[in-house]
């Protein structure tokens, strides 16, 4: 079962958030407001912070220079991703990807399951790697970001986190990149 290995140092990694709508200002932005209160709680860095409108283009552009960004090491978007006719951050974010994080997205619906039942279909939560930077798609509702980050992305952004995190094999994400 995972665990918090205290004998590693805690390494804060810098992160970005982006939150998605057509209608919402920093003053309400409460699903971006948890994923900060909540990655700056566990001793990461807010590394930017930025709200799109529902825009394909828009949402991908901000994404890849967030991923060019080498103070930028992962990033949180909220919102758009369910199931209407705007919801177009998924699609976005797979623009982007150069790998998917499947697993993500059905550990996701799991928790969901638990919290919201049968609802749970209607998220299109994801995860994905481009240029060394991890970037996670999650749904606009502070509930939402709250159990992605409560039950994944704390432990999984956490060095000391056993048998495996993310952090440990950030160095390596964009080893395809280099010359051999």
């Amino acid at each position: 079962m995972s665990r918090i290995d205290d004998t590693k140092p805690f390494i804060p990694v810098r992160i970005a958030v982006l939150t998605v709508s057509d209608t919402r200002q920093t003053h309400d932005d409460k699903s971006g407001d948890t994923l900060v209160a909540r990655l700056t709680g566990a001793g990461h860095t807010l590394a930017a912070r930025h709200i799109l409108p529902d825009e394909r283009a828009q949402i991908a552009d901000q994404l890849r220079a967030w991923c060019a960004d080498p103070a930028i090491d992962v990033i949180l978007s909220t919102g758009g991703t369910g199931l209407t006719g705007r919801d177009v951050t998924v699609e976005a974010h797979r623009d982007v990807y150069e790998k998917e994080i499947e697993a993500f997205a059905t550990i996701f619906t799991l928790i969901s399951m638990q919290k919201i039942g049968t609802s749970a279909v209607q998220s299109r939560a994801t995860g994905g790697v481009a240029n060394g930077t991890y970037l996670f798609a999650l749904p606009g509702s502070p509930g939402a970001c709250r159990d992605a980050w409560d039950e994944i992305l704390k432990f999984q952004l956490d060095y000391r986190h056993q048998p495996c995190n993310f952090v440990e094999i950030m160095p390596r994400l964009d080893e395809h990149h280099r010359r051999k």
